[in-house]
Formats: structure tokens, sequence, C-alpha cells
């Protein structure tokens, strides 16, 4: 099936959620928690997601997760990176617990699809911290795709991973997956990047976005993925195709924040004082742009 149909068959079937001026949303992706052992990607950025993320709690935010927050195919248990990495499922608790986290699977963590998986592995965690098993997401709901539909003008923005019609990566997984744990992983510590990956081929990943790019500016639909790895925020009137970044890039993390009707990426990386200590600094790398700029210049309301 293409990246076309997979894209509207998951559109048709997404769950609705409404947001207004007052909502706060970031929304981020391909965290690739691991294991913590020497091949978790995650592992180099995991301070900065932590304090990211805990601003974004302080301040009222609904995190989104779009997709390959956890690392399944190089590893098998997801205990292992529960446990590797419990200070960020301690805070994504907290951000559940108050109905202000909402997941959506990607290739990389495309089982978290079976209610059966997220039921008995994301129920509940050891907390170091406490010594003593705590609640993580009991009955979540991990989703293929979501709409934020703007109550002012009943515009939709219409979210998912981006993984959708590849053939390797959506309805063979199960061998990429594989090939992943028992070829490329090896070879990737031995510095040897897999060429099957949208994230570390750059002709695949270009091939990826122009399809995503095409199905939204076809669909005349706003569209937010990650799966490349890549920021993309068009200027208005150029596309409608948007993707957050990762949060492995080297030395910093991105994201794509929506506050007040506006819409911006943003980076979180250490940074330097003029008195040469360093700190967890947020930068924005565009906009902020009122979201009816983009919803004026294509979209027709729903």
């Amino acid at each position: 099936m293409s990246t076309f149909m997979r894209l509207s068959q998951v559109l048709e079937r997404s769950q609705v959620i409404q947001f207004d001026d007052t909502s706060r949303i970031i929304i981020m992706s391909d965290c690739h928690r691991g294991n913590g052992s020497w091949g978790d990607n995650f592992l180099g950025n995991q301070n900065l997601f932590f304090a990211a993320l805990y601003y974004y709690y302080e301040n009222d935010y609904t995190y989104i997760e779009l997709g390959d927050g956890d690392e399944l195919w190089e590893n098998r248990s997801m205990e292992d990176i529960i446990s590797a990495h419990s200070d960020a499922f301690w805070l994504m608790s907290l951000l559940y617990q108050e109905q202000r986290l909402l997941m959506l699977f990607g290739n990389h963590d495309i089982i978290k699809k079976d209610p059966k998986y997220t039921h008995t592995r994301c129920h509940s965690f050891y907390c170091d911290s406490t010594q003593s098993t705590m609640s993580l997401f009991p009955g979540i709901k991990i989703m293929e795709g979501l709409i934020l539909q703007y109550k002012d003008t009943a515009h939709k923005i219409f979210l998912t991973h981006g993984h959708q019609g590849d053939l390797l990566n959506d309805p063979l997984w199960k061998l990429s997956r594989f090939l992943v744990r028992y070829l490329w992983r090896p070879l990737e510590l031995l510095g040897i990047k897999d060429p099957t990956s949208a994230a570390k081929n750059q002709g695949k990943k270009n091939t990826v976005e122009k399809r995503l790019m095409a199905w939204a500016d076809e669909n005349q639909q706003m569209l937010i993925c990650g799966h490349t790895h890549r920021p993309v925020f068009p200027k208005v009137g150029t596309s409608l195709y948007f993707n957050d970044g990762s949060c492995v890039h080297p030395r910093c993390i991105t994201g794509i924040e929506i506050r007040g009707g506006m819409i911006a990426l943003v980076k979180w990386a250490v940074m330097t004082k003029p008195d040469r200590t360093l700190f967890v600094g947020r930068e924005i790398l565009e906009g902020p742009v009122p979201l009816t700029e983009y919803f004026n210049s294509h979209i027709p309301a729903a």
C-alpha cells in the first residue's frame, strides 16, 4: 500500500482532540530510548530531555510523543529501557496522571500498538529513588495517528510518525526489526550506519520527505511527523508538512510547540553563559507563526 493510501487511512480513523488559544502543546519524537548500553542513542541527550520535559511539566504543557519513543527493534526488553531511564519515565508518568501525555507509535516501537503489550509492559515500573513499584501508564492507548482540531476555526492538524507506506518500515517491519537487531546493531557499534534507515540515509530521507510533503499539499492537510530526524518548518504558503526532528541529534533535541494559537520549532541544548558556566537552554529556531496563517493560506475549514 502506498504512502498516500496509508496516510489517508490513518487520518480517517484517528482520534480528534480539540485545542484552543489557552492550550499548550509540545510535540517531540524519535527519542529511541535504549537500555543504557553503548548502543543507546538516547543516552547522550537524556539530561537534555529531562530538563526540557520538566520545563513543559511545570508550565502546563501537554506532551505528545510522536513515535519511536523507545528503541524496541534493537532491544527486546521494555523493562530494561524503563530501568535505564527511570527518571524520564517517572516524569512522563506524572504527565499521564494529569492527562497531559499522549503517545503515538512509530516503526521502532510499533509493537506498542498491541494493547496486550502496553497493558503488561507499560502499566507500572520500579522507581529507584523511592525503591518501590509505581504506576506508569495504566490503561494507555498508544495510537498511530492523532488529529488536533483548532476550536476557533475547526481546522485540523494531523499527527503521525511518518513511516507509513515505507515497505521495510511498515508492512515488513518484522523483517526490518530482525535485520536491525541481529545485523545492523552490531555493525552500528563498529560505526557502520544502517542504509535502510530514513534517519541515517540521506537519499532515503529525501524520498520519505517528498512523499509526506506531497500528501500534505495534495490533501490540503497540515501534517506533523517525525521519523526522518530532520526538523522541517515551512514558510507560510510553501507547504503544510512539518517535522519535529528528534531527541537524538548530536548535542541537542528539537520539538514543535503550539501555544496561544502559534506554532514554533524549538531546540534544547547545553549553552554557555558569559561567565562560561553551562546551562540547559531553550532556543526558538523558527516562528512562532499564527496557525491561522497556514490555515488561511491553504486549508478550507472543516
